[in-house]
């Protein structure tokens, strides 16, 4: 912070206004106290100079996005399957055609959700097992002051096909094959119509 001197008529108009002051907290009665201890301040030893190397200029620091969830894809990919191995390996590389898709692109959280719920729970009264469901990657922030969450719908369906009333109809949850919409969609496999 830079400072500057008053001028004389600053500091006069200054000492016109503390002059009628009283302190807020007047100072309480104070008992002898020694004097501080102040330190030797360091003393400074002359290093030789080593001959000064040409450095470039130095580079622009890289931009940095901050994505305040880890990847929901991540933490699925880590998992074990409940379904049999075989199949989902099939389904993993993408070797499996899904029987029904559901894109949420453009949509609300709100209608999102409500559209994934009706889908899952239609997709399993009509005992369907393998969904895909497109969520897309999401948009990156646009850099504004405050970090921000960017695919919102691709972090949020992991955690609705977990929770009532979904998860007792789904048995796994993948993220899908690149020729299936890769890093923004799920592989979504249902368990059998008791």
């Amino acid at each position: 912070m830079a400072t500057r001197r008053l001028s004389p008529e600053e500091r006069e108009l200054w000492r016109r206004v503390v002059s009628d002051t009283a302190p807020l907290h007047p100072p309480a009665a104070t008992a002898s106290v020694p004097d501080p201890v102040v330190p030797e301040p360091p003393r400074i030893v002359d290093v030789p100079k080593s001959p000064r190397r040409r450095t470039a200029a130095p580079a622009e620091p890289p931009k940095v996005t901050l994505d305040l969830a880890p990847d929901p894809q991540d933490a699925l990919r880590r998992e074990s399957p409940l379904m049999d191995r075989r199949r989902f390996e099939q389904m993993r590389r993408g070797k499996l055609e899904p029987d029904a898709r559901l894109d949420l692109h453009g949509m609300t959280l709100e209608a999102a959700h409500a559209a994934l719920t009706g889908f899952v729970l239609s997709a399993h009264a009509s005992d369907l097992r393998l969904l895909l469901v497109i969520t897309g990657k999401g948009r990156a922030p646009d850099g504004g002051q405050w970090p921000q969450r960017h695919g919102i719908l691709r972090h949020g369906v992991p955690h609705w096909l977990a929770a009532p009333p979904l998860a007792s109809r789904v048995l796994d949850v993948v993220p899908a094959h690149q020729r299936h919409g890769g890093g923004g969609a799920y592989y979504v496999y249902l368990r059998r119509k008791r």
